[in-house]
């Protein structure tokens, strides 16, 4: 391992720290290094807050160290104006010389010429250091800005005998295919995501809430694909309706707003994952975890449309109900959670 890897590492250690806050923002990594000793570390703030570079920076006991140091960090630094000032005129400023970077920031306003702007102050660029590993951090922001869609993740629970869900008269009794563990590991995937997604049919089977009440982190915002509203006409009263968190029901009929629930109205008749993923990425969502049942998972499937999916596999059997969708994905990874084992797919190698 170079030092250069060493260091980058370093900054991955430190960006890992600020995800899920600073969303849609990337989490940002940073060290400043004098003569083989870290003096400065940072990661970026909160949504909004001071970017990793800037936090590093100000971090820094020895101020008249800085001038003969060298900045690690994990992202390219961006040289516009947003909520907060360019970083790549920060290092000029504080006349560091050399900037090791581990990948190039693709969004639009970024995209090299943060790079150009420190070259063209005299700085020396060093590019593509743990580039795959830093890019993985931020895979979220670099699918939104690249592919104009969120990064999506499907998620689903199944028996030993590929069932996800029983016959109709078992329901109530026998619907939870997985312990415990295995329900808290959901509920932290949801506390990644921006925002969730399940079809009409899973909120009569199943009435879920679709919050992280189970785990530590914010609720995403909830939503339910659902042609004629019947769920939201419904006499029940269902959890996902209850204002714990936004919900958006995508519906052919109308565009309305209650409390904290929002119509979409879209073509049915149309491509509905195309229009729903236009919506998504108009609202800065940049991230996007599917829970429906086996009719709307097999529609991300069927397309494509996935970027990386977990299937928790249980020990029980049902022997008959609602079958796990057909996906022939191979298998990245395999591990387990309580008495459940968790296998991970991956759709994007970054």
């Amino acid at each position: 391992m170079s030092l250069s890897e060493y260091y980058m590492k370093r900054c991955l250690e430190l960006a890992k720290k600020g995800i899920p806050s600073t969303r849609p923002n990337p989490s940002v990594g940073a060290v400043l290094v004098h003569d083989g000793v870290i003096i400065g570390e940072g990661y970026t703030s909160p949504f909004g807050g001071h970017h990793g570079e800037v936090n590093c920076i100000n971090s820094v006991k020895q101020i008249e160290l800085i001038q003969y140091s060298t900045l690690y960090v994990s992202l390219e630094p961006c040289s516009h104006t947003g909520k907060t000032p360019p970083c790549a005129d920060l290092i000029v400023k504080s006349q560091i010389p050399k900037v090791v970077i581990g990948c190039l920031d693709t969004f639009s306003e970024v995209s090299g010429k943060g790079i150009e702007r420190l070259r063209q102050n005299g700085v020396e660029v060093e590019v593509n250091i743990l580039e795959k590993e830093c890019r993985e951090l931020n895979k979220r922001f670099f699918t939104f800005h690249e592919k104009q869609r969120p990064f999506i993740t499907l998620k689903w629970a199944e028996t030993a005998d590929n069932f996800i869900a029983p016959t109709t008269e078992l329901h109530e009794t026998e619907r939870w295919i997985t312990g415990e563990k295995a329900n808290q590991f959901s509920h932290s995937l949801r506390s990644t995501e921006m925002a969730i997604l399940i079809g009409k049919n899973t909120v009569f089977a199943d009435n879920p809430s679709l919050t992280t009440r189970n785990f530590s982190g914010g609720n995403p915002v909830r939503i339910v694909i659902d042609k004629r509203l019947e769920s939201w006409k419904s006499p029940r009263d269902f959890f996902i309706y209850q204002e714990e968190a936004p919900t958006w029901i995508v519906n052919e009929e109308r565009n309305f707003r209650e409390n904290t629930v929002e119509g979409i109205q879209i073509s049915f008749e149309g491509d509905i994952l195309a229009q729903l993923m236009t919506i998504l990425y108009e609202r800065n969502i940049q991230s996007l975890l599917v829970e429906g049942g086996q009719i709307t998972l097999q529609q991300f499937i069927d397309t494509g449309m996935w970027d990386e999916a977990f299937v928790i596999s249980s020990t029980k059997t049902f022997q008959n109900g609602v079958k796990a969708p057909r996906f022939s994905a191979m298998s990245h990874t395999v591990f387990n959670t309580g008495q459940d084992r968790v296998t991970h797919y991956k759709n994007t190698d970054f």
